[in-house]
């Protein structure tokens, strides 16, 4: 049972941390962002604020999933991070994308 239960706590501090820098890395870029357009719908920001998150928690548990992948040489535990790491940034910056299509980009 001890085992299970460490097993749960990473996956889900892997969910937690990447869920909040994909979290921060959005709200630093509608922070910045610049001048709102008053045709925009009044909680435009909310969709990007809850895609872009959870894209980075999926992230976080395929980074967690692969945890089987990385045992051997460190060859393969670089290799196999530098995927996962490709992996959160593709899936971060689609989400971005799809959260910010139609106010940002049309």
């Amino acid at each position: 049972m001890p085992n299970n239960s460490k097993h749960k706590s990473r996956l889900f501090s892997s969910v937690i941390i990447g869920s909040v820098i994909a979290f921060v890395l959005i709200s630093v870029i509608l922070y910045k962002g610049g001048a709102l357009d008053p045709k925009w719908p009044q909680f435009w920001y909310l969709r990007p604020l809850i895609l872009v998150p959870l894209a980075g928690a999926c992230g976080g548990f395929i980074f967690y999933t692969m945890e089987k992948y990385r045992q051997g040489p460190i060859w393969r535990k670089v290799i196999v991070n530098l995927v996962c790491v490709l992996i959160y940034i593709i899936g971060i910056w689609l989400a971005t994308v799809i959260g910010l299509d139609g106010v940002w980009w049309h």
